[in-house]
């Protein structure tokens, strides 16, 4: 029996699952930042998430996701270059399409942005989930199959929906400020193999009592 973690920079940790990728080691967009062991399953193109999967980002926006994700198949980020003018009378980005309309590309460079999109730690999301520009996932949310997010999610919150709608919450407030206090993710990969159970199907009392034997 090994008594060592899976090593981050495994691209698929998987045995015989290629469908199974650790998105840390994939991506090379320095505007995508995403922590360890977080994966993406998809069963024909999982190595192609930074494309298929982070859509319209032309900078300078961010995607920020932690760590101990999982991203089931389709999930998609829309980032800010999807948006166009909603100011005028016509939506339409006529200087991209080049010729005399390119003399205006002001009006395609100066567009509405909410911001870098950001997943917290330990996030779980369900196939062919939407995420919308400048959205934040608290830590510890699963969001559903098929969801739509096109607002903030709480931490260790339950979201669904088209657009996603709060649920129900995993814990209560008190409980939810201690895990973030507790931040497992950020423990040493060691002690995060040494009291996996614990973290995977304890309590929160259980798991602030491993916490508590750490210092």
């Amino acid at each position: 029996m090994t008594h060592h973690a899976p090593d981050p920079t495994t691209l698929h940790p998987v045995a015989g699952q290629p469908r199974v990728v650790l998105l840390k080691p994939l991506i090379d967009n320095p505007l995508i930042e995403i922590g360890e062991y977080t994966y993406y399953d998809d069963p024909e193109f999982a190595e192609q998430f930074e494309t298929r999967n982070v859509l319209h980002h032309y900078g300078p926006d961010r995607l920020v996701i932690g760590k101990f994700c999982a991203l089931a198949t389709g999930t998609t980020f829309i980032m800010n270059g999807a948006n166009h003018r909603m100011d005028g009378v016509s939506t339409f980005p006529f200087p991209i399409m080049g010729g005399a309309w390119a003399e205006h590309l002001d009006l395609v460079t100066d567009l509405p942005s909410r911001g870098d999109t950001v997943v917290g730690h330990d996030v779980w999301m369900g196939g062919n989930v939407t995420v919308m520009p400048g959205v934040r996932i608290g830590h510890g949310a699963i969001v559903s199959t098929g969801s739509v997010v096109t607002r903030d999610v709480p931490d260790y919150a339950v979201v669904g929906g088209n657009p996603a709608v709060h649920i129900k919450d995993r814990f209560t407030p008190a409980e939810v400020r201690e895990l973030l206090s507790l931040a497992w993710w950020d423990w040493p990969i060691e002690t995060v193999t040494e009291h996996l159970r614990t973290i995977a199907s304890g309590t929160v009392a259980e798991l602030a009592r491993v916490a508590a034997s750490r210092s």
